[in-house]
């Protein structure tokens, strides 16, 4: 179908490009359709953006999800650590994954606000997924009962985000020593030992 065919290849190329290096005329041409048929299923560049933008949000959420549903019973330091290293695999090979990372730190100025509702709403979702998590290693004494639950999710995440500037910016080289430092540090300041 065509509408979804649009989609796929403005996500590509908003993932690549961003919003501004992004053209309906490129979308358009790569689609085999003319330009004006694009607004046949949506008003302008902006109307695309944010739908796509919904797709990528809800699909983020799914793989989140999924991941924490198949991996919860693990003990919390595999857990976690699988969580980076999923992430990480998942920009890697993922065009959405790579869009809502490059949207996030670079929404369209225009666009901010309407951005960082799904931002917002991911990070809260996240938050909310992983908090009981850790609540659970700290009743089982796989972290230090002297940590807050919502503190070292909220940690974690900054490790997330750290790593994340890194895929952005410094491809896979730099992301795996921000890892593995990060990582090793927030290990440390959660482990009871």
């Amino acid at each position: 179908m065509t509408i979804n065919r649009i989609k796929e290849v403005a996500l590509n190329r908003f993932a690549q490009n961003g919003y501004d290096g992004t053209s309906m005329a490129h979308i358009a041409d790569e689609v085999g359709i003319k330009k004006q048929s694009i607004y046949t299923y949506f008003k302008g560049k902006d109307e695309l953006f944010l739908d796509v933008c919904n797709d990528v949000f809800a699909n983020e959420l799914r793989i989140v999800t999924n991941f924490i549903d198949g991996n919860k019973k693990l003990p919390i330091k595999d857990f976690l650590f699988n969580f980076l290293l999923h992430y990480k695999e998942q920009y890697e090979k993922n065009g959405y994954t790579k869009f809502w990372l490059r949207i996030t730190f670079f929404p369209p100025t225009h666009l901010y606000n309407e951005v960082m509702e799904y931002v917002y709403e991911y990070l809260d979702k996240v938050e909310e997924l992983l908090v009981p998590i850790l609540e659970e290693a700290i009743i089982k004494k796989e972290i230090s009962s002297s940590i807050e639950a919502k503190k070292a999710t909220v940690a974690f995440l900054g490790v997330l985000d750290g790593i994340f500037v890194e895929m952005l910016y410094g491809g896979p080289e730099r992301s795996n020593k921000r890892l593995d430092a990060s990582w090793y540090l927030y290990w440390r300041g959660l482990s009871k030992d």
